[in-house]
C-alpha cells in the first residue's frame, strides 16, 4: 500500500510539473500525449475531454477553483474533489492540459448522492473569475459584423482584422472596470461571442477547425475609442486593464452545435443597445480559427473575441454619442452562454 501511495504521489507531481513545463513552452504538449496537433503530424484525438459540461471559475478563500453548473447549483469541484479524491482537475487550466472527463463524471456523480454540505453553490451569491483564467494569446477581430462596418463607415474586410488584448485585461461575470482610473473618456460597449480553443491548431482546415475548439464563451470587448483611436494600431484603446470580460460560464462546444447562428445582446442601465445574431458575422467560427493558425499556433485555452454586432456608441452619430461613465451597468447575453453582467467605477 505505501508503494502505491509513493507510485501516485509521483504521478501527480510529474503531471504537476510537466503541466508547467507546457504551458512554458519547454515541452510540446504531444510529447507528454496530450491533445492537440503539430504543424507537422495532423490532428491528435483530445484525451478525456469533458463533453455536456457548463464550466464557471470560482473564487472561494483566495483560490481559484473549477465549477460546474448543475440542476442543483454549481459543484465546487475543489472541495468536492478534497472529499471524494476522484483525481479530477480543479482549475481550467487542469481540464485543458489533461482532459479529466472521466474524473469529473465520477465526482458529479458522488457529489450528487452526497450529503455534504456546502458542496453545490447558488450562483447568485458566488464571487467568479474568468473562465478562462490563463490564456496564453487573446485574440481579436475587429470589424467581423456586416452592419457593424456599415454603422462605423468602414468597408466590409476582405480578410479578417486581427489584434489583441492581455491576460491583465482579464475580468469576470459581476467585475468592475476602473474607467475613472484611465486617460481616456470615450468608453464603448462591445458585446461578442468568444472561442475558447481545446487542441494545438496549426495550419487547420476550415472544415475542421471547430474540433479544435474546446467551447465558448460571452464576452465584452470593452474599448476606450480615444486611446484607440490615437494610432492606427487599435491595442492601446482595447488592452487596459479590466477591458477584456468573460463569463460566467465556458460551455462546451458538443452544446453548441451552431456557434453561427446565435442571439447576441447587450443592454446598459437596462436598455438594449446592440441586439442581433452571430450569422451577421463576415468570417464565421470556424474560418476565422482556421485563418489564425495559419498564421500562427493556437494552443489549448486561447480565445478569440470574435468582433461585434452594430449599435456601439461610435456608430452613432456624433451628437448622440454618450459614452459610458463611472456608475454604469452592462449585461451581454449569447444564446445558450448564460448572462455576463458588470460595472464601471
Amino acid at each position: 500500500m505505501a508503494h502505491l501511495a509513493i507510485m501516485k504521489r509521483d504521478r501527480r507531481a510529474f503531471l504537476k510539473g510537466a503541466g508547467v513545463a507546457v504551458s512554458a513552452g519547454l515541452i510540446a504538449p504531444s510529447a507528454l500525449g496530450a491533445s492537440g496537433s503539430s504543424p507537422s503530424s495532423g490532428s491528435r484525438t483530445p484525451r478525456d475531454m469533458p463533453l455536456g459540461k457548463t464550466f464557471a471559475t470560482l473564487r472561494r478563500g483566495g483560490e481559484l477553483s473549477l465549477g460546474i453548473k448543475t440542476e442543483r447549483g454549481i459543484l465546487d469541484v475543489r472541495k468536492a474533489e478534497g472529499i471524494f479524491k476522484q483525481e479530477a482537475p480543479t482549475t481550467i487550466e487542469e481540464v485543458f492540459r489533461h482532459g479529466g472527463g472521466g474524473p469529473l463524471e465520477r465526482l458529479l456523480q458522488k457529489a450528487e448522492i452526497s450529503k455534504s454540505d456546502g458542496l453545490f453553490l447558488d450562483d447568485r451569491e458566488v464571487e467568479f473569475g474568468p473562465c478562462v483564467t490563463a490564456p496564453e494569446k487573446i485574440i481579436c477581430v475587429g470589424l467581423n459584423y456586416r452592419k457593424h462596418a456599415a454603422e462605423t463607415g468602414n468597408p466590409v474586410p476582405k480578410l479578417p482584422i486581427l489584434f489583441n488584448k492581455y491576460n491583465t485585461a482579464l475580468n469576470a461575470h459581476r467585475g468592475v472596470i476602473n474607467v475613472s482610473q484611465e486617460a481616456a473618456e470615450q468608453f464603448d460597449y462591445e458585446v461578442e461571442l468568444v472561442i475558447v480553443m481545446g487542441r494545438l491548431a496549426r495550419n487547420v482546415s476550415e472544415a475542421g477547425a471547430l474540433s479544435y475548439v474546446f467551447g465558448y464563451s460571452t464576452g465584452n470587448d470593452f474599448t476606450a475609442r480615444d486611446l484607440q483611436r490615437v494610432s492606427s494600431q487599435w491595442m492601446l484603446g482595447k488592452s487596459l486593464d479590466g477591458f477584456a470580460p468573460i463569463g460566467p460560464y465556458l460551455v462546451t462546444a458538443d452544446q453548441v452545435p451552431d456557434p453561427n447562428n446565435l442571439k447576441i445582446e447587450c443592454r446598459v442601465n437596462g436598455e438594449v443597445r446592440q441586439s442581433s445574431n452571430t450569422s451577421d458575422m463576415v468570417f464565421n467560427c470556424a474560418s476565422l480559427v482556421s485563418y489564425i493558425s495559419k498564421h500562427f499556433t493556437l494552443k489549448p485555452g486561447d480565445i478569440i473575441f470574435t468582433g461585434t454586432p452594430e449599435g456601439v456608441i461610435a456608430g452613432y452619430p456624433k451628437e448622440r454619442q454618450v459614452w459610458l461613465k463611472a456608475g454604469d451597468r452592462l449585461t451581454s447575453t449569447i444564446e445558450k452562454r448564460g448572462e455576463l453582467q458588470f460595472s464601471l467605477a
